[in-house]
């Protein structure tokens, strides 16, 4: 039977394949795709674990005192059964063997399966052994995480078919952690769907740079879809369809046709010089995420990286951070692979929905912190780590000498922390002198996301080359959402006046005091907001790669002389969305047509 599921649309597109669920665990599970050589050892790995597991059982029941209850024997029993069983350790190994699944995925999918099976048992004793059944495979995970590691291969990189048969694969999970997003940022999966999240949570922001449909905050989807239904994925509308009818499938895949063609319409703006109609350049720079990012910036038209997420090097690495040395090969790597344009790399940003895993328990776990988003994350983590932040700033300063490098702080909030953060780059610099390294000058910026520094702006301006506003968190901390709660996605709102008010204040006075301003958060590549950003007198725009043909498309369109007037109704306005959409709505001209046409 066919069913709806409606969640948050955060990826544009239609996503049709077959749903692969990662299951929530006690324990934390890898998902690792596995190359074909290394099937057979995979298996083998996934058997001896269940061997240890059995010989712990055997101990446990020979180790039970006399006076034990005879109910604990039994249960032991009744554990080495489920561990025996063929429908646990049969379908786990075919998981390995058909999917390339990596043992510890496996064992979790098909628990996935096993527990679906018992919920709908009619018999309550039979239900309730569910428990047994999940006691057993945590058990089993936790054996595989201390015996040898799975041999981790590069099948990330595969194509969509090469594990999922005819149909592509869909990904279907609670929430997906950022140390999964990032092995699956080249993956085989076409699209994502998860229960949690809103707009500008990592997962959505980390689809959007897939350029892959995405719905997030869809509830009980993970709950709903089983393994291997036929889903789509409807990023336009938010909407998840289950088991589709033929129909509703054939319009889906027309659909898909159409985006596709719409894609490559836009792909032809690629290397047209981004210029407004009355011959305002705009600058439109790329986010990235890894060094290896770097060239598709550049297939996508970028001019520059506007924001590298260093904080991407540092996850999916248990305690063992980067070092120096490891730091400085990766950004003299995404320096070089922009060849010679401008580089700009955030230093590490980690802390609510993207903790390390060497931090403690507290920390790790973002859930257990009462307000993860007002905790110790980005600089206030950095100043708190000193000798790591002096490590990466060495790091950078070095990879300046191959290129331009330009180093931005991010959520400062005060002239306190401004101090510190700048006493923390000269002792850095002093470093390198000493120890004879060479390096380069960089360009020193800071994000503009927290209203306080919003808000006290001349005195960044005084100190920095730069600012970049930050509007993911800047809209969050104006308006007190956590952004990565879908309980409260529907009240984060980038209309807001008072978030207008604060990106519009911000560009008037660093253009006024002849500093750099951009915008980086998801606002820059929306194309809802080009013609407002431009009236604003913005002129620098870093988005996902895959976002820029689009914005790109309304620049090249609009006339800011004839915009410039609109900005101050748009802000005084109750509806500034439906003022905006009203007011520009005739900002394209003739001209427009004949000049998109030639860019072909």
């Amino acid at each position: 039977m066919s069913i709806q599921i409606f969640g948050l649309p955060v990826s544009r597109g239609v996503a049709i394949g077959r749903a692969v669920l990662v299951a929530s665990s006690r324990v934390d599970v890898p998902h690792v795709f596995i190359d074909q050589s290394l099937i057979d050892e995979e298996v083998a790995r996934l058997f001896k674990a269940r061997d240890v597991v059995a010989d712990e059982f055997d101990n446990l029941k020979r180790d039970l005192p006399a006076d034990a209850p005879a109910e604990l024997a039994a249960l032991l029993d009744v554990h080495q059964m489920l561990l025996q069983d063929e429908a646990l350790m049969g379908a786990a190994a075919d998981w390995i063997r058909q999917r390339h699944y990596n043992a510890e995925w496996a064992v979790s999918a098909q628990l996935e399966v096993l527990a679906r099976q018992f919920d709908e048992m009619e018999d309550a004793y039979i239900r309730e052994r569910k428990a047994d059944l999940e006691q057993v495979v945590e058990r089993l995970l936790r054996s595989l995480s201390r015996g040898e590691p799975s041999a981790v291969p590069d099948a990330s990189r595969a194509n969509a078919q090469d594990f999922g048969g005819d149909e592509p694969l869909v990904l279907v999970a609670n929430d997906i952690a950022p140390a999964d997003m990032l092995s699956f940022k080249r993956s085989v999966f076409k699209g994502f769907v998860t229960d949690v999240g809103g707009k500008t949570s990592h997962t959505a922001i980390v689809a959007r740079s897939m350029d892959i449909p995405a719905v997030v905050g869809a509830r009980q989807a993970s709950n709903l879809i089983r393994q291997d239904d036929c889903i789509i994925i409807d990023g336009d509308a938010g909407l998840v369809i289950v088991d589709p009818s033929p129909i509703v499938l054939e319009e889906y895949r027309f659909r898909q046709r159409q985006s596709e063609l719409e894609r490559s319409r836009l792909a032809r703006l690629r290397h047209t010089p981004a210029v407004t109609l009355d011959g305002e350049r705009v600058e439109l720079l790329a986010n990235i995420e890894m060094p290896e990012d770097g060239p598709g910036a550049l297939e996508a038209g970028s001019v520059g990286v506007g924001l590298f997420r260093s904080e991407f090097l540092f996850m999916n690495r248990g305690s063992d951070l980067p070092d120096e040395e490891e730091q400085y090969g990766a950004y003299r790597r995404a320096v070089e692979a922009m060849k010679g344009l401008p580089v700009v790399i955030r230093t590490v940003d980690i802390g609510a929905d993207k903790p390390l895993e060497g931090m403690s328990a507290s920390e790790l776990r973002h859930e257990s912190v009462l307000n993860p988003a007002l905790g110790l994350r980005a600089i206030r983590w950095s100043l708190a780590e000193p000798s790591m932040f002096r490590r990466q700033l060495r790091a950078l300063y070095r990879a300046a000498a191959h290129g331009p490098v330009k180093i931005m702080i991010p959520m400062l909030a005060s002239q306190r922390e401004i101090h510190q953060t700048l006493d923390n780059i000269a002792h850095a610099k002093r470093q390198l002198t000493e120890s004879g390294k060479p390096f380069g000058e960089v360009e020193l910026g800071a994000m503009i996301e927290v209203p306080a520094a919003a808000l006290t702006l001349p005195v960044f301006l005084r100190y920095f080359d730069f600012v970049s506003i930050g509007t993911n968190d800047l809209i969050q901390y104006t308006l007190a959402i956590d952004r990565s709660d879908e309980a409260v996605a529907h009240l984060y709102d980038p209309w807001h006046p008072a978030v207008l008010q604060l990106i519009q204040s911000t560009i008037t006075q660093a253009r006024a005091a002849g500093k750099g301003v951009s915008v980086c958060g998801e606002m820059a590549g929306d194309p809802a907001f080009t013609e407002l950003l431009l009236a604003m007198g913005l002129r620098s725009f870093s988005m996902h790669p895959s976002q820029i043909a689009s914005v790109k498309q309304r620049v090249l369109r609009a006339d800011t002389r004839r915009l410039a007037p609109l900005v101050a109704g748009v802000l005084q306005s109750e509806d500034p969305e439906a003022t905006c959409m009203e007011a520009f709505a005739h900002s394209s001209t003739a001209h427009a047509a004949p000049r998109l046409m030639s860019a072909g």
